[in-house]
This record gives structure tokens, C-alpha cells and sequence, in this order.
């Protein structure tokens, strides 16, 4: 990865344009800073109808909204909304509120992540499982139907966009003893192999999103689901690694590594990309399925990925009986 994040294009073309998102409703999940942000301040400035700023701690939600509205002089159309990825009952409580509340969703952009070397346990999981996995497909599949509905009721081509990196084909040698049993192998990980659980947790949602894209084609739901690289990017997301590491991290930031700004403009790509997107893995704004390795997209590497599938979805199913089902049923 060190090679690709060297030469990574910076100075990212902007494919979100007013054309195309003014009127529509976006929701941005970990929007008050950073990547999720910078892409909630471009959807206010492009004519956005409502933009919904998915926050844990709403007074950095409300500080970001305050940013927003100074930068863009737009008034009226980011708002706040509460949504704890390391609580279900958050989760639901959220994509319930959404389905009410909201006339339609253009795009789910699912952005929040965490990555830490601490063992923090979170709805019977490591935290960056439950929030970057777990919760992040909740709140995808309780949102589905809505964005299934809104595709027919608007003539619109929603997307549910997750995320991801190519940090996640960086751990092929873990991941081969542990795909068995992902989940819970991973929860069983001592505390010097819990750096490994973001890279981890950034390939269960690649496997997952590619077997959800497969169980559900455009031509059945006319929802787009890709899955979005943003490259090595100044924000504060390694902030609770170790000191070494954040060395390290600061020194590729300064060679390589894109603003916030612009590494938004990833996932506002991921977020307007064409159908031939769905399914997809794309980076640098672009699609990019020469980047996932054959170990993955292989006979054995599919196979794990209907695996790693059906183990995510039994624990959503057991969060929420029936919102699995649904969804493949309609």
C-alpha cells in the first residue's frame, strides 16, 4: 500500500455538481469531522434540499453544522441528528426516525469509523467491529426499503455507500486464519493483534457489500451500494493508535497524504457514481475493481465472502429479527 499512497492523485475532481444533488437528501454519517464533514459542507453547497449530519456527540454536531452554515451562507438545510454506531438501539432509533421523518434518501453515506489499540467492547464485540461493520449494516439494511421505494416514487438512483480502504487487502495472512470464524476470532484477539482489527474490520465490509451487491441487483432494488477508498487522508482517525504508529502516520501525511476536502470528494464520487458502480470498489474517484486482490474476488475467496456475509447477517438478524429477510424478500 506504501507504493499506491505515494503516487495517489491529489487534487480530486468534484463529480457531485448542483445538477445533480440539488433537491436531494443525504444523510453523512461521522459528519462533524473530517472526511464526513468536508462532504456534509459540499452536499449544503450544492443545493442539497437536507443534508443530515450523523453525530455521536451531538455538541461537535452542532459545532459542525455552525461551520457549515458560516462557510456556505446556506441556512435550513444540514441538520443534527444522534447516531451512536456502538449502540443498536442508536442505530434503530435512527434509521426509524429516517424512514418517518425524511420524504427521501438520495444517499447514505456511510462514513463513520473508529480504530484503536485498546480492547473496547461494544454490543458483545471489539468496537471497531460493532461500529465499523455491525452497526454500519444496520443502519444499511434497515434503510434499504426506503431507498428501494424512493428509486420507484422519485425516479431517482439512490446509493448506499460504505467507506472502506485498501488497508483491507493488507492483511491476507491474518484474515487466512481467521475466516473461518471472522467474528468471532477477531473478538478473541490479544491486545498485541488489535491494530489489526481496523484492516479487518475495512475487509468484512468489502465482503459483505460485494455479496449484498450480488443478492441484490440494480435491476431488483434500483439502489446503488458501492464501497469507497479515500486514500490516505490528514484527518485524526489513527489519533488513539500508538505513539509509533502516529509517527509514522504524520510522516505520510506530510509526503502524501490529501486534505479532508479532498478526500470528501471520494465519497461525493461514490455517492453520484453510475449504476455500473453497484458492487464496486472504487478509489481515487473512480471504479477501481483492479485494486481487490484475486484471493478475494477468486472461487475460494467468493465462497468466504458468502460466508462472512451470512455470519453478519445472522448477528443483524438477532439485533433485529427479520431485517435481513425483508430485504431479500421484497
Amino acid at each position: 500500500m506504501a507504493a499506491e499512497v505515494a503516487t495517489q492523485p491529489l487534487n480530486l475532481p468534484l463529480y457531485a455538481t448542483t445538477e445533480k444533488c440539488s433537491g436531494g437528501t443525504y444523510i453523512v454519517t461521522g459528519a462533524n469531522t473530517g472526511l464526513g464533514f468536508e462532504a456534509a459542507k459540499h452536499l449544503v453547497a450544492l443545493g442539497s434540499a437536507k443534508v443530515i449530519l450523523g453525530v455521536r456527540n451531538l455538541a461537535a454536531g452542532e459545532e459542525a453544522k455552525a461551520k457549515i452554515e458560516a462557510a456556505t451562507g446556506i441556512t435550513n438545510v444540514a441538520e443534527v441528528w444522534a447516531l451512536d454506531l456502538s449502540s443498536y438501539d442508536s442505530v434503530k432509533a435512527f434509521a426509524k426516525k429516517a424512514i418517518a421523518e425524511l420524504d427521501r434518501i438520495d444517499a447514505l453515506i456511510e462514513n463513520a469509523a473508529v480504530a484503536g489499540a485498546q480492547r473496547v467492547i461494544a454490543e458483545g464485540h471489539l468496537q471497531a467491529i460493532t461500529v465499523n461493520v455491525l452497526s454500519t449494516l444496520l443502519l444499511g439494511v434497515l434503510l434499504l426499503p426506503k431507498l428501494k421505494e424512493n428509486a420507484k416514487k422519485f425516479g431517482i438512483l439512490p446509493h448506499l455507500v460504505v467507506v472502506s480502504s485498501r488497508v483491507a487487502f493488507d492483511v491476507k495472512g491474518v484474515w487466512e486464519n481467521i475466516r473461518d470464524d471472522p467474528l468471532a476470532k477477531i473478538d478473541a484477539f490479544e491486545d498485541a493483534a488489535i491494530m489489526s482489527t481496523y484492516p479487518l474490520s475495512k475487509l468484512l465490509e468489502v465482503n459483505a457489500i460485494r455479496e449484498l451487491a450480488s443478492l441484490l441487483p440494480l435491476s431488483r432494488t434500483g439502489v446503488v451500494m458501492n464501497l469507497v477508498c479515500p486514500g490516505l487522508c490528514k484527518t485524526d482517525l489513527g489519533r488513539n493508535a500508538p505513539a509509533s504508529f502516529r509517527e509514522t502516520l504524520a510522516a505520510m501525511h506530510a509526503k502524501s497524504g490529501r486534505t479532508a476536502e479532498d478526500g470528501s470528494r471520494t465519497l461525493l464520487h461514490g455517492a453520484v457514481a453510475g449504476l455500473e458502480s453497484h458492487g464496486c470498489f472504487l478509489s481515487n474517484a473512480k471504479i477501481a475493481q483492479e485494486k481487490v486482490p484475486s484471493w478475494v474476488t477468486d472461487e475460494e475467496g467468493i465462497a468466504t465472502q458468502k460466508h462472512t456475509w451470512e455470519l453478519i447477517a445472522s448477528e443483524l438478524e438477532a439485533t433485529e429479527p427479520g431485517c435481513v429477510k425483508r430485504i431479500l424478500q421484497e
